[in-house]
């Protein structure tokens, strides 16, 4: 079966959206989207008006999630730390309070199937719970599709 990387990475607010707090970030949304939308190794992009999903899930309405599919972690990397993307990425404390938990993680799918921001909360769960596996990681990770195919999620919380 053919897999591709899911990512989900989530962060806490300053302000309310329609804040000129985060007006910068919001002005760059579009911008940052279509970049991410035409880059090498983009497939799939969560999309929700108001973030309503993330609300419910997260119980928390200053929580944005940003969901995307991709051809790899190689792509991922790229878009994230070596496209136009770095430099908003870089100001995100002018947007986003530090977070304890987990905020990011990274997983396969089978090709053609999108994530939903449950299955990405049980990812970053997973995380804080058990460390990075197979079954949930970060792009300082190596694990293949292959090795997320292979792994059994009950072996690990056994452990």
């Amino acid at each position: 079966m053919n897999y591709k990387l899911a990512q989900i990475n989530i962060a806490r607010m300053l302000a309310p959206l329609d804040s000129a707090v985060m007006s910068d970030f919001v002005n760059n949304l579009d911008r940052i989207n279509e970049l991410a939308e035409t880059s090498e190794g983009f497939i799939w992009r969560f999309t929700e008006d108001n973030n309503e999903s993330a609300i419910k899930i997260f119980h928390d309405a200053n929580i944005v999630i940003n969901m995307s599919v991709w051809q790899s972690t190689k792509a991922l990397f790229n878009f994230t730390y070596r496209s136009e993307h770095k430099n908003i990425f870089k100001r995100k404390k002018e947007w986003f309070s530090s977070m304890k938990e987990m905020h990011m993680a990274c997983w396969y799918v089978p090709f053609g199937k999108y994530p939903t921001p449950q299955q990405g909360k049980e990812r970053l769960v997973y995380l804080d719970t058990y460390g990075e596996s197979p079954y949930a990681f970060t792009l300082k990770s190596n694990f293949t599709p292959k090795q997320a195919s292979m792994y059994k999620l009950e072996t690990r919380k056994q452990k």
